[in-house]
């Protein structure tokens, strides 16, 4: 089904798509998103805004998304099912079309025992798998996720998010096969520093006919330096991060050690780009979002396509 998703009218066309995520502020400060989306606006196609990210308090996905909005940008609405009943994810959705906001990425969410209030209670109405459906039913029927008609339905164009590198890792595929049964349109995978294994998924996916069925967009995340990559390869649940990308950045000296990260990331942009399945890049410069522009100069990917 068509919407008038800019994401959706870039992929359809063949090119590579580029989206990159804001993270909201601790506090109620709209200059915050406003910042990180003027960094953003000439380089990316959509701009993720993070739903409490880590489980952590901050702005609204909602209202970020809305601000982005007016400043002329196209936001991506994230929306967790850790702290929304079926009621409040509909009213949401609702609430985005009406400002405008048509495309979405369904997630789970972190559990609340990660977070800053770890005694909070969880939702956990849905999980992205039904949301996905939810989403889709309403777009594809009209009616809402209880069967009663609506008098405007949102034609969301609908994301999720895939972890190539989670155990077991025979599942992960027909995990991503759910979610293209449930109605997704796209995906956005987890922070790629293991290439050889993220090329084992694709070809699984491309060997299933996947790849025909769901835009893939690799998840690119810069190393801020050695002290980031042995942070995530030892206390980030189901991130990769083999050796070598260690053994790169321990080689360099301290000062140069983010520049290294940079470039890491542009050299395996430019080698994701030759890998059959992958539609697009998602980058992920978390609170980094300053160095986006030139990664994505760096790897060839402006200028960016103009839709109507």
């Amino acid at each position: 089904m068509k919407t008038e998703s800019k994401l959706e009218k870039i992929l359809e066309s063949g090119q590579l798509a580029v989206t990159s995520e804001a993270g909201p502020p601790r506090g109620a400060e709209p200059e915050v998103i406003r910042k990180k989306g003027e960094m953003l606006k000439a380089y990316v196609d959509c701009c993720n805004v993070t739903d409490n990210q880590t489980a952590m308090v901050r702005v609204c996905s909602l209202a970020s998304c809305i601000i982005l909005k007016q400043m002329g940008l196209s936001p991506i609405l994230q929306m967790t099912a850790r702290d929304r009943n079926r009621l409040a994810i509909q009213a949401d959705i609702l609430g985005a079309y009406a400002f405008g906001i048509n495309t979405m990425l369904c997630l789970t969410g972190d559990h609340q025992s990660f977070g800053d209030h770890p005694t909070a209670a969880n939702v956990f109405d849905l999980d992205s798998i039904q949301m996905i459906q939810g989403v889709n039913k309403i777009r594809q029927e009209g009616t809402f996720m209880g069967g009663a008609k609506m008098t405007l339905a949102p034609k969301m164009f609908i994301g999720a998010a895939a972890n190539p590198f989670a155990d077991p890792f025979e599942l992960r595929v027909m995990r991503l096969a759910k979610k293209i049964a449930a109605g997704v349109d796209f995906i956005q995978t987890q922070c790629i520093f293991n290439m050889d294994k993220f090329g084992k998924w694709m070809q699984m996916i491309c060997d299933e006919g996947l790849d025909q069925k769901v835009h893939i967009l690799a998840g690119i995340t810069p190393m801020k330096g050695l002290g980031m990559a042995r942070y995530m390869k030892n206390k980030v649940p189901g991130m990769d991060v083999p050796d070598e990308v260690i053994n790169r950045l321990k080689g360099v000296p301290k000062e140069k050690q983010a520049d290294e990260g940079i470039t890491m990331a542009v050299e395996q942009i430019q080698q994701l780009k030759e890998m059959k399945g992958v539609h697009g890049f998602h980058i992920m410069a978390i609170e980094w979002e300053e160095k986006v522009p030139e990664i994505v100069e760096r790897a060839g990917l402006l200028p960016r396509p103009k839709v109507d």
